[in-house]
């Protein structure tokens, strides 16, 4: 289906009648396929695992997903993947865009254009014409200031749910080997020296070996005893993917025994950490250490990323340390923003927000759940020391 959406004739407003959003770009608006849509993607600067719609129909089986691309003169420049949340007893929906939408190509000339174009359109789409409350969350930005989250505050959209510990670590991975272990914070750069004295060896493994990764993963897992509320569970089918948009698997090798492995996104311009396993040889030999080296240095010199993106710390004092020393001087520090919610009318407003107010409790009763059993792992990291300085 192709909708023409002229945008320069049709303005998004605010129930009190203000105009939220102008633009004289004319998108064409097609919704494809889910297959069609991930093999599309997988060409985006901006293409992230939670955009995929093989990723979201396994992680939300019961949540559908309406995948749309925008087109300019007709070729492709963006996409959202929108989820349609169903809210109890029929009495209404909720439209999610999570790291959404996403440009092609984020040098295009008119990409702050084309961002604000597909914002309109997503508005009028499922706020204006469907009455539903919609839900952007968008990336976290290289920058301290998240310019697309403020843009959306100055459309109308209203602060909603925020993550406890939000900071993402981000790696600059156009360094080359002089530079990049420089950039690192001296600890990091002192247990990297003696990782790599150690008789570690690094191995890339395709698809076929996930089983290795896999036993190493349940292995930490039951040792550890971290609370996984993660996606996991969708990893297999992320791995049937084509080469374009397959995580990649990568190894530590100590006298032959595997110690540690990570499994990685590489699509687009922003590389994200995954998962990571070790066993109890690990931590003795800093195989994560050497682990991170190796794959830096091959994200860099085999895929188009400019970035590495290491996720957050789930509020543990020791991932913090260890991200902050890899992130070093060269790369960045900043929060994924809270979402952001917008509609058309305050009944959708209401029944909306109620909705994400019901998840957060449970999301809170299940983290105070966690917190009670003495057998697990419990966060460490005071919620101020993400933003530390590096």
């Amino acid at each position: 289906m192709s909708i023409a959406a002229d945008l320069s004739n049709v303005d998004i407003v605010d129930p009190s009648g203000r105009a939220l959003a102008e633009t004289g770009l004319r998108l064409d608006v097609s919704t494809v396929s889910g297959a069609e849509w991930d093999r599309t993607i997988a060409t985006f600067d901006e293409v992230c695992q939670e955009q995929l719609y093989t990723f979201a129909v396994t992680r939300w089986p019961n949540v559908a997903q309406e995948p749309m691309l925008f087109s300019l003169d007709g070729e492709v420049v963006g996409g959202s993947l929108t989820m349609i949340q169903k809210l109890p007893l029929g009495i209404g929906n909720i439209a999610v865009s999570k790291w959404g939408p996403m440009l092609k190509q984020v040098d295009h000339p008119r990409a702050n254009e084309i961002y604000r174009a597909m914002i309109a359109i997503l508005m009028r789409d499922y706020a204006q014409e469907r009455g539903m409350m919609l839900s952007i969350l968008p990336r976290a930005s290289l920058t301290p200031v998240n310019a697309r989250y403020e843009y959306l505050m100055k459309q109308g959209f209203k602060r909603g749910s925020s993550l406890l510990f939000p900071d993402r670590y981000i790696v600059n991975l156009r360094q080359d080997d002089v530079a990049l272990r420089k950039s690192f914070a001296q600890k990091w750069r002192y247990h990297l020296n003696k990782a790599q004295k150690a008789s570690l060896s690094f191995e890339h493994g395709d698809a076929a070996r996930f089983s290795e990764f896999h036993d190493l993963y349940q292995a930490m897992s039951d040792r550890k005893q971290f609370p996984d509320h993660s996606a996991y569970d969708t990893v297999e089918s992320l791995m049937a993917l084509e080469e374009a948009l397959r995580p990649e698997l990568f190894f530590v090798r100590h006298e032959g025994e595997l110690v540690a492995g990570a499994l990685i996104f590489k699509s687009g311009d922003r590389a994200v950490y995954l998962y990571g396993a070790t066993n109890d040889r690990a931590l003795p030999l800093r195989a994560g250490y050497f682990l991170h080296w190796e794959i830096i240095r091959w994200l860099r010199d085999n895929t188009r990323a400019s970035w590495y993106d290491l996720g957050g710390t789930d509020g543990f004092q020791g991932l913090h340390q260890f991200k902050k020393g890899m992130v070093g001087d060269a790369g960045v520090i900043e929060p994924v923003p809270p979402v952001a919610n917008y509609a058309a009318n305050k009944w959708s407003y209401l029944l909306g927000t109620g909705a994400f107010a019901a998840r957060d409790a449970v999301h809170d009763a299940r983290r105070r759940f966690d917190a009670m059993r003495s057998n697990k792992a419990r966060p460490t990291q005071s919620r101020t020391s993400d933003s530390e300085g590096n």
